[in-house]
């Protein structure tokens, strides 16, 4: 059921010269071979690319979201085989893969309404004059999606650019190429016109080194580590191109002493688990005031001693493997050095001895700040529960990464939640929740945590230039 990996250029799909196998992280087994694109392929896609945007954003915004909401349906439609497809790429339960093929059906269907509320204004001037403030696409797009969300990451991508009157080249992720092919099938099938959307693989280096300073690319939309967000803002700006950056995050979790102490550990520990930690929301630092600190870890531990973990074909897997043996050695590497400095190994803390890159779900209490996990992102499955003396202690170690892309927060006091409002330095806030972003909502993070929004009103926005209007009734 996997799918036939090709490249997808001006509407047609095709092979290449050099492809490298993507691999199943539970079985350690190669399901398929994905195409690399050539320069002379980036060509074609970047000439294919300027011809579908003079098509498009001339296409009205209406008949623009009635395909993308094709696309769309089609894709809810598909829904199982999609699942099957990223479930064997990326290992993740079934259940997950099929909410997340739900969920990037969720962005284009928001973003088709979105295509038709671009609104511009008019602004009051003197008689024989007005002035008007109007929305346009900016251009053709290069976006590149991670690995982690092979469904709903290029979805976010995709939808923002189509919505907005752009065309798109999408570099998808070689690691989980195939819920970005379905998406392209899904648009092909709903009559997108050709060049609109172009899908791309290869060694990532290599892809964006050479689209990202060719002339007609007008943005650069990125979603994956602050490192190769840094290059890549730095290779955008060279040529004057604007950048869209959702980098890493280390999100908090700050548990108050009011809170139902039960309830926020296990939803705090189910979390936790989802995608096997590789989420670049996924809440890790859990700061736990000192009077619930015992009762918070226990009734984390024991939850999280009940995950079933293995292949996420499996109907009774509650966690898969993680990507590659790249994440078990860094995980395993972060636990080691915690246990130097003086952390306690709760539960985990290792690989699990069966094929595949599979790992303990891992707590680790009372780690010292000068632990490598306390300002890197770990990851994986792995939570660091620490006691605070108070609600200023926590806001203080919350906000001690460079990192501001999600934080959480349990507590049902007004006071509380109003300082976490005001004091908690992240793009993200959920409180009594760990849902970080909706398609309604706009998502993105601060310090280096990147810059821009996707979802929500402020989404199409990257996607659009504003053009200000002067006209005079007379020559004056």
């Amino acid at each position: 059921m996997y799918p036939d990996l090709k490249l997808f250029i001006d509407g047609k799909w095709r092979k290449s010269d050099t492809d490298i196998p993507v691999i199943n992280p539970a079985t350690e087994e190669s399901i398929g071979h994905l195409p690399c694109a050539s320069t002379n392929d980036l060509d074609d896609a970047l000439e294919a690319a300027v011809k579908g945007f003079e098509i498009w954003q001339r296409t009205s915004p209406r008949e623009r979201a009635n395909t993308i909401l094709r696309a769309a349906s089609l894709m809810r439609k598909r829904q199982d085989d999609i699942a099957q497809s990223i479930t064997q790429e990326h290992g993740k339960p079934l259940k997950q893969s099929k909410s997340e093929v739900i969920r990037g059906a969720e962005f284009f269907e928001w973003d088709a309404g979105e295509a038709m509320r671009t609104y511009g204004r008019v602004i009051p001037a003197a008689p024989g004059h007005k002035y008007s403030v109007h929305h346009q696409p900016i251009g053709v797009v290069a976006a590149f999606s991670p690995w982690n969300f092979p469904m709903s990451q290029p979805a976010r991508k995709i939808a923002g650019a189509l919505a907005s009157g752009c065309s798109i080249i999408l570099k998808a992720a070689e690691e989980t190429p195939a819920g970005a092919i379905h998406i392209a099938k899904a648009f092909e099938d709903a009559g997108l016109p050709d060049g609109v959307l172009n899908l791309v693989f290869g060694r990532p280096p290599e892809i964006s080194n050479y689209l990202i300073p060719k002339e007609p690319i007008r943005l650069v939309a990125f979603t994956g580590s602050t490192s190769v967000g840094r290059e890549l803002s730095t290779l955008a700006s060279q040529n004057m191109t604007r950048s869209l950056m959702e980098l890493g995050g280390h999100a908090p979790v700050i548990i108050c002493e009011d809170t139902d102490v039960t309830k926020s550990a296990i939803l705090s520990a189910n979390r936790k688990i989802r995608n096997s930690g590789q989420v670049c929301t996924s809440p890790t630092r859990f700061f736990v005031h000192e009077k619930i600190f015992d009762d918070y870890s226990k009734a984390f531990v024991k939850y999280i001693n009940s995950i079933v973990v293995g292949n996420g074909l499996d109907p009774d897997v509650d966690m898969g493997p993680t990507a590659n043996s790249r994440r078990i050695s860094s995980l395993s590497g972060l636990v080691e050095d915690a246990i130097n400095n003086g952390a306690i190994v709760a539960t985990g803390g290792n690989k699990i001895d069966i094929k595949g890159y599979f790992f303990q779900p891992t707590v680790l209490l009372n780690v010292p700040k000068n632990s490598r996990i306390m300002s890197e992102e770990p990851f994986g499955p792995i939570a660091v529960i620490n006691a605070v003396k108070s609600l200023d202690d926590a806001i203080e170690k919350a906000n001690s990464v460079p990192y501001g892309l999600a934080g959480y927060a349990f507590t049902n006091r007004a006071d509380y939640i109003d300082q976490l409002i005001d004091r908690v330095e992240v793009g993200n806030l959920s409180i009594n929740t760990l849902e970080a972003s909706m398609p309604e909502t706009p998502f993105g993070g601060v310090k280096s945590s990147g810059h821009g929004r996707e979802g929500g009103l402020e989404g199409l926005q990257n996607y659009m230039s504003i053009k200000n209007v002067w006209h005079s009734a007379k020559i004056s």
